[in-house]
């Protein structure tokens, strides 16, 4: 059974936009990118919106939907009321480009800031061996499927344009995470690269970012303050700061031999 529905839509570019009111039909069963896909079959052909797999895996569609990010291919229609308007705008933190499409560049600017994954210098590919339970803790960050949905919501940026310099926001701070638990991850930066070139810092655990994952990744508890502990740890606590002089020292005495 189908059912006209009031929809409100942003229309728009990186100029300045507005929102677009349309009514249009809602069949059972169907999800919000639904009728997006019918509004530009129908009334509004030249509507841009980003999309890719419609399951829920790929992380394009990310929207906002009453306020409120969420996917458009996950969020049901069902959902909603009736008598409801449904109003769709594009994620408030990333430049528009069109409509609904955002310029979520600096995700993967930052992204490439970070230090890549180093094995130990005597191993060789193909002699990696790790244990499940060695990895399980960082495994969980591994779904995250980049829907930046946690970076859109982050306060830090989302409401102070001039904190992205020097904030990588939560997103990138799960895949530090990832690394820094990695068993054969040899680098032993990661922490104060963390705290001095992403930011970890300006992050004041609100929780907002573990809130709207898709993927239920537990960014704040499993990920963000960890890494806040053990920099912590690494900085302020005397019994690691003293562990770490008398290794340094060995190692360099080892090294005059």
């Amino acid at each position: 059974m189908s059912t006209t529905r009031h929809f409100r839509v942003w229309r728009g570019d990186d100029e300045g936009g507005q929102l677009t009111d349309y009514d249009v039909e809602v069949n059972e069963g169907e999800v919000v990118l639904d009728i997006i896909h019918r509004l530009q079959a129908t009334q509004a052909p030249e509507l841009a919106v980003r999309w890719n797999c419609k399951a829920g895996k790929c992380g394009s569609c990310s929207a906002e939907i009453n306020g409120k990010p969420g996917l458009l291919c996950m969020t049901r229609m069902n959902t909603f009321g009736e008598d409801q308007t449904v109003t769709v705008t594009p994620v408030r933190t990333f430049p528009v480009i069109k409509d609904l499409v955002t310029d979520v560049s600096f995700n993967y600017e930052k992204a490439r800031e970070i230090p890549a994954f180093t094995p130990p210098a005597d191993l060789k590919p193909g002699e990696y061996r790790m244990q499940q339970v060695d990895v399980e803790r960082s495994q969980e960050f591994r779904k995250c499927i980049e829907c930046f949905m946690c970076q859109n919501v982050c306060h830090v940026i989302r409401d102070h344009e001039e904190n992205k310099e020097a904030f990588a926001g939560p997103r990138l701070f799960i895949r530090a995470a990832e690394l820094d638990m990695h068993p054969l991850d040899a680098r032993d930066d990661r922490k104060e690269f963390a705290k001095e070139e992403q930011g970890l810092g300006f992050c004041n655990i609100t929780k907002c970012c573990t809130e709207v994952c898709p993927e239920h990744i537990k960014i704040t508890d499993n990920a963000i303050i960890p890494m806040k502990e053990r920099v912590v740890d690494r900085k302020y606590d005397p019994l690691t700061w003293l562990g770490r002089k008398i290794f340094r020292r060995d190692q360099l005495e080892s090294g005059a031999k």
